[in-house]
């Protein structure tokens, strides 16, 4: 699959996004602010309420405390201080959850799930059922919040990219490749899966690479979208990788 066939890819483009969909959230008066913080909110959830869980919380203290979190943030209009020119907005999210843990967690554990005004639904069973899978590791609060940030946002990657394959009607092309998509060999061999594809082994190779290039592509989108400055992509994206190997 060509850039041309997935649509345009303007490098250059990517970079003017930057904090766009933090600010957006940000602008309470705007129509499309909800979307934007609903959006956030999906994407690190789960980090921050891993995060929670780590310190030693129960599932539902975890659960009342990341939700009354995200309420905080649309009644307090937090949003408004999130800032590019202070650096990543990952940080800056777990700095002020921990802010909310030390002064005002006692509020926050009276509050009844989903009744703070958090304009969505989120899988807390889900949730929890994720971190029980988690592997006893050792791992501190801010790791496992690192970790689990890197493995949500290549997860949304992913996701993005299986959609424009789907879009093109090659469900079963990118399904066949995936497994590979970040670098690993194809174990079974290029003759092998251009056989259940009905392609030549050649056609593969090059499927693979446009496959990993707009991976890498969408993975460099991603995190421009909160990251201060084109010069911070490349060491966010060697901090997410040392995340991933912890």
């Amino acid at each position: 699959m060509s850039t041309h066939e997935t649509g345009s890819r303007n490098p250059q483009a990517f970079f003017t996004t930057h904090w766009s969909q933090v600010l957006l959230a940000a602008d309470y008066d705007s129509p499309d602010s909800a979307q934007a913080l609903e959006n956030l909110c999906r994407t690190y959830w789960y980090p921050l309420y891993a995060y929670v869980r780590r310190q030693g919380r129960t599932a539902e203290d975890a659960q009342d405390l990341t939700q009354a979190f995200f309420a905080r943030l649309l009644e307090r209009k937090a949003l408004s201080l999130a800032d590019p020119e202070r650096g990543r907005f990952r940080t800056f999210l777990l700095s002020s959850l921990k802010n909310f843990l030390i002064n005002e967690w006692e509020k926050a554990r009276a509050a009844k799930r989903g009744g703070g005004g958090v304009a969505f639904s989120l899988n807390e069973q889900d949730a929890d059922g994720r971190y029980l899978m988690e592997p006893i590791d050792g791992l501190t609060p801010e790791r496992i919040y690192e970790k689990r940030w890197a493995v949500t946002l290549l997860a949304i990657v992913l996701e993005r990219l299986r959609q424009e394959y789907l879009a093109h009607d090659k469900a079963l092309l990118f399904d066949a490749l995936k497994p590979y998509v970040c670098g690993d060999t194809i174990t079974e061999g290029y003759e092998e899966v251009a056989g259940r594809l009905g392609m030549s082994a050649g056609s593969v190779r090059v499927a693979m690479h446009r496959l990993r290039d707009a991976y890498r592509e969408l993975l460099r989108a991603e995190v421009a979208r909160t990251v201060e400055s084109p010069a911070a992509v490349d060491e966010e994206l060697r901090h997410l990788v040392a995340a991933l190997r912890t």
